[in-house]
């Protein structure tokens, strides 16, 4: 049994959850997901608290119980709580600031970047920190990473966006000393 998939997932007040033949639904205050039901699981609704289970042990399915089980309570924790990520903008003159529905990037090209954030979405930025926020996990994190992508930090000075708490291994240049 798969020990992801075997533990149940509390509903918390506020959040209901809607499961068809094809897909989960989950509604909550920060806005409505779905998923659609891989091959060879079942969800059953217990009160307030939703079981995962498979149909057989083909390998498939055990990898798809707890794959399964992970993208509910990823559902069910982004409507109720949302989810966030954190970025760092380092580098002599990189700057970004709020521009109406996105973000504009000052990172040492010759032009700056305009960035606009899609549906669901948020950004908040105080000095340097940009913290991204949403309530679809998966989106977030791309939001992240694609952000990261417009000045990936360069492992001589560590100059660019990285994540927050992300260490960047440094390279000590041309003449080869530590410094």
């Amino acid at each position: 049994m798969s020990r992801v998939g075997k533990s149940p997932i509390l509903i918390p007040s506020g959040v209901t959850v809607n499961i068809t033949d094809s897909e989960v639904v989950v509604n909550g205050n920060k806005g409505s997901l779905k998923q659609p039901i891989l091959k060879g699981i079942n969800i059953k609704q217990e009160d307030n608290l939703l079981v995962v289970s498979r149909i057989d042990d083909e390998q498939i399915h055990r990898a798809n119980h707890g794959l399964m089980r992970t993208l509910i309570f990823n559902m069910v924790t982004g409507v109720s709580q949302g989810f966030s990520k954190k970025l760092e903008v380092n580098g002599v003159g990189y700057r970004v600031q709020l521009q109406g529905n996105g973000l504009k990037f000052n990172l040492g090209y010759s032009h700056d970047i305009n960035f606009s954030l899609p549906e669901g979405i948020t950004a908040n930025v105080e000095q340097n920190i940009i913290t991204i926020s949403g309530f679809d996990k998966q989106r977030v994190g791309q939001v992240a990473s694609d952000i990261r992508e417009l000045r990936k930090p360069e492992p001589y000075k560590g100059k660019g966006i990285k994540y927050e708490g992300e260490y960047i291994i440094r390279k000590s240049g041309k003449s080869g000393k530590e410094k």
